[in-house]
């Protein structure tokens, strides 16, 4: 007598032979005031992976004014896009939900994607969520990882979930397109590649500026020169409870004014009131991707990590060596961030010092 237990085969998925004829992987080219948001570049270097697992083309879609897409077409060639669909209207000169999600509706029942990325900006999470509630298909906001699940062909989709504490992997079987939206800086930068050229496919847009409520009165930058710019940053500098006090996290001050750095800050520092908002790096804050991240005190739990696990060199300072930041840095430093920042603050001072006499 066996006592092997039965195995399982795992029922292999069809898709609904309605869904087959969706094919492609489009990026939607986020621009204002005649420039494209670099997120769309971004999303353009991850679209062509998913494009190129499946098999299929990699798409751009431009909605503006008329006379301003084609240059928006030309660099998204460059930045691995196959072809690029071509919506121009006067009444797509500025952005605003209604036109802007009529076109892309129409774009999407008419040449029908598999894959729709966007932005995780403002203006993509708008649109996103309206495009996704009148096409009635799945949308996966803030992902921080995509691939192809080849068993099924559909696009798994991870994002944090229950407050950060956990990542999930989301797939959308029986609807298409599957879309997702990414925030800036999640992913990496691809190459450009000048002289690249693609197909443009011209659509129009039949609607008219009587037809749409919201009316575009003026336009007021958003002045943020003297904010925080954590996401465009070479080097930050981030402080965590491990700090103990506030008055303490001038160390990680003094540190990133020697080095010329941005200062970051995890969840629990922020919202004890230590510094603001704008400096709060992880899921419920700012994605960066500096080429140097110091984290003193932070113990590297999921929610902050994701924010910040795309930097090309994690130095961790914890005196806790089982602190879950220790397995991604790339360098840990076991022992007290209040000696350690002060001694690092002072050997870069004299090693710039060094260089500039030197130089």
């Amino acid at each position: 007598m066996s006592n092997d237990a039965p195995v399982k085969k795992k029922r292999k998925f069809e898709l609904d032979p309605r869904l087959a004829a969706y094919k492609g992987v489009w990026v939607f080219i986020e621009h204002e005031r005649g420039q494209v948001h670099p997120v769309s570049w971004e999303l353009l270097g991850e679209g062509r992976k998913l494009a190129d697992m499946l098999g299929v083309e990699l798409a751009g879609v431009v909605l503006a004014a008329p006379g301003e897409g084609q240059p928006f077409c030309q660099e998204a060639f460059a930045y691995g896009a196959d072809l690029c669909y071509l919506m121009e209207s006067p009444v797509l000169k500025d952005y605003r939900n209604d036109p802007f999600t009529r076109g892309m509706t129409e774009l999407v029942n008419t040449y029908q994607p598999e894959v729709l990325l966007l932005g995780a900006t403002t203006q993509g999470r708008d649109l996103a969520g309206s495009v996704a509630t009148t096409l009635a298909t799945g949308l996966t906001a803030d992902c921080t990882g995509l691939t192809i699940d080849l068993d099924n062909r559909s696009l798994a989709a991870t994002r944090p979930t229950f407050g950060g504490s956990l990542l999930c992997t989301i797939v959308t079987l029986n609807y298409r397109p599957q879309m997702a939206t990414v925030r800036p800086r999640v992913m990496g930068m691809p190459e450009r590649q000048e002289g690249r050229e693609g197909r443009i496919i011209e659509h129009p847009l039949a609607m008219a500026e009587e037809s749409i409520i919201t009316k575009v009165l003026d336009y007021i930058p958003d002045d943020t020169r003297d904010k925080p710019q954590l996401p465009f940053a070479d080097i930050i500098v981030s402080g965590g409870k491990g700090l103990a006090k506030p008055e303490n996290f001038q160390l990680v001050w003094d540190l990133a004014r020697v080095l010329g750095a941005e200062v970051g800050a995890s969840r629990p520092v922020v919202q004890a009131g230590w510094v603001e908002l704008d400096r709060q790096v992880g899921q419920s804050g700012k994605t960066v991707r500096p080429k140097l991240y110091i984290a003193a005190g932070i113990s590297g739990a999921i929610q902050h990590r994701v924010g910040m696990e795309g930097a090309d060199c994690i130095v961790a300072i914890n005196n806790d060596p089982n602190a879950p930041i220790f397995d991604f840095a790339h360098y840990g430093i076991v022992g007290d961030a209040l000696q350690l920042l002060p001694a690092l603050t002072e050997a870069f001072r004299q090693k710039l010092a060094t260089a500039r006499r030197a130089g």
